[in-house]
């Protein structure tokens, strides 16, 4: 297995990437190699400031002396930047040299070098984000969190089908059930895309649609695959993360206020490990890139040394299930499906 990583992607670049670099090296021995791509220089320095040693036999620097701000436009900073760290971390997956590629870095470069470099999958239109979050049942993620803001309903079937393939073959849940964000559960409700983006769903086969939901859904109800355009999705998981450290913040100084609370506080600490735990995007890793040419994993901005690792991890995970091809027979199915249903009809 090989993996490309952006070294000098994300808030922290590039010390959590060397962190989680070495971490992913020594936690899974399968990594054969591991591509640090990024400024020669500014690594070796790093790694040297931090005591961290890059000579390890499965890791190759591979030099690229520009870098993509995370507040850069995305497609206008990948054409014009041609030889980034986005860049030539992708064109390393595209040759055939690595397997798979990972990012913390600006998202909407990841998406666009994804696109413009690996294309799309046979059938798909669109690539879309698969975001994590986690409810009372495992893990619901959202499709797409925030790849392609203007989406048509038809890209919101291919997502129902690619979340369906990863969450069978990568999660390993069995017949993973889909739901559509509305603002309400009866089948009327919405607007005009979300309506046809249902009557579609609903003569797809090979997914479980269970209609409608909505937002308290996510935690309340089992779902594995919620499906959005990707103008909601970012705006739904960045509110998520917002109230998250908001609630986390206003319960440490209600705790820190009160002895009694405080000493109570300390009875329940695993408890709250283990709920931040569950909480974390460095549990999950990074999220994958559905439906493009290749495998791409878009981790968070302020990815730590244990995200990065999680997201090589997750990224070997797509690789090995082969998720890909999955996901093309069933578009190809699809396909052949409407195909025929068009010919049976007068």
């Amino acid at each position: 297995m090989k993996v490309a990583l952006d070294a000098m992607g994300g808030d922290h670049a590039p010390t959590v990437n060397l962190h989680g670099a070495i971490d992913a090296l020594r936690y899974y021995p399968r990594l054969r190699r591991l591509f640090l791509v990024g400024d020669s220089g500014a690594l070796h320095a790093e790694a040297a400031k931090h005591g961290l040693s890059l000579k390890d036999p499965r890791l190759e620097v591979v030099h690229a002396p520009e870098t993509i701000g995370m507040g850069e436009p995305g497609a206008k900073a990948v054409r014009r930047k041609k030889q980034s760290s986005i860049n030539v971390a992708m064109d390393l997956v595209r040759s055939g040299e690595a397997d798979a590629f990972v990012s913390a870095g600006n998202t909407g470069a990841a998406v666009a070098s994804a696109t413009l470099k690996l294309r799309t999958l046979t059938g798909v239109d669109r690539a879309g984000i698969a975001t994590a979050v986690p409810n009372e049942y495992g893990i619901c993620h959202i499709l797409d969190a925030g790849a392609n803001p203007d989406a048509k309903p038809e890209h919101l079937v291919a997502y129902a089908v690619m979340g369906t393939a990863f969450s069978r073959n990568v999660l390993g849940v069995p017949d993973p059930k889909v739901g559509l964000m509305s603002n309400g559960g009866e089948e009327e409700k919405g607007t005009a895309f979300t309506k046809e983006t249902f009557r579609l769903l609903k003569q797809t086969p090979g997914i479980r649609f269970v209609g409608n939901v909505e937002g308290r859904d996510l935690f309340e109800t089992e779902l594995d695959i919620v499906l959005c355009d990707g103008f909601v999705g970012n705006i739904m998981l960045k509110t998520l993360e917002a109230t998250a450290k908001a609630v986390s913040k206003w319960l440490k100084t209600e705790i820190k206020g009160n002895p009694l609370r405080l000493c109570g506080a300390i009875l329940a600490n695993g408890a709250f490990k283990a709920l931040k735990e569950k909480s974390s995007y460095e549990t999950y890793g990074g999220s994958p890139l559905l439906g493009v040419n290749g495998v791409a994993i878009i981790a968070h901005g302020s990815s730590t040394a244990l995200a990065v690792r999680n997201a090589v991890r997750v990224a070997m995970e797509t690789v090995e299930k082969q998720v890909n091809a999955r996901i093309e027979s069933a578009m190809a199915e699809i396909a052949a499906n409407t195909a025929a249903q068009s010919a049976a009809d007068p």
